[in-house]
């Protein structure tokens, strides 16, 4: 079952929901494709057990550590801190991870931009660690406008997600300085810069 899931994560990853069939998962493990009908009645089947796989692992650790950040600052979180036990946590994973973390990653950045289907699934894993993040935020901005908060957050999820895709966009424009799969230089930089703009747009 784990060939199985990680094939049709690669898959998915590089071709979509749309573009790979379970006959394309069969030949590439190298069983009967009868047999993907056995486990999945469906493609759509298999794409939600492939993205919930990982996605429980990833909203879990960074719940996790929102706990621990909170109590460890005695409820007085500041945006950075806690942009960074939500933004790293995340980072790590995908550092410490190798290509299928990777590929895990380039599949949530497509989920989250296919309004059709793909907002339920991010909802249906992700709305309880985003809203706790977002309570740490509101917190360290208690003067902060809500509707800035929910701003500032759907700024950094498209800043993150980008960054999962690892379009290659980057490495060209950069002439090579930059690379769109080093995380660790993404880490170095992105809850800062993403603090930033919070206090820019909050007024701080």
């Amino acid at each position: 079952m784990e060939q199985i899931l990680d094939t049709a994560e690669e898959l998915f990853s590089k071709h979509g929901l749309h573009g790979v069939t379970l006959k394309d998962v069969a030949q590439r493990v190298g069983v009967h494709h009868t047999l993907m009908n056995y486990y999945f009645q469906d493609k759509k089947k298999l794409f939600d057990a492939v993205f919930a796989r990982r996605a429980v692992v990833t909203s879990t650790r960074r719940m996790q550590v929102l706990d621990e950040y909170d109590e460890a600052t005695r409820g007085k979180p500041t945006i950075e801190g806690a942009l960074r036990a939500f933004l790293d946590t995340d980072l790590d994973l995908y550092i410490e991870g190798g290509a299928r973390w990777k590929n895990y990653g380039a599949l949530s950045a497509q989920v989250a931009n296919t309004p059709e289907w793909g907002a339920e699934l991010m909802d249906q894993h992700f709305d309880p660690v985003v809203l706790r993040l977002i309570g740490l935020l509101k917190r360290a901005l208690p003067d902060c406008p809500e509707e800035d908060i929910f701003w500032g957050y759907h700024f950094v999820t498209g800043a993150l997600l980008l960054t999962l895709a690892r379009t290659g966009r980057i490495d060209k424009l950069s002439g090579g300085r930059c690379k769109s799969d080093d995380f660790d230089q993404v880490k170095k930089r992105m809850a800062r810069f993403m603090a930033g703009g919070f206090r820019a747009v909050c007024g701080k």
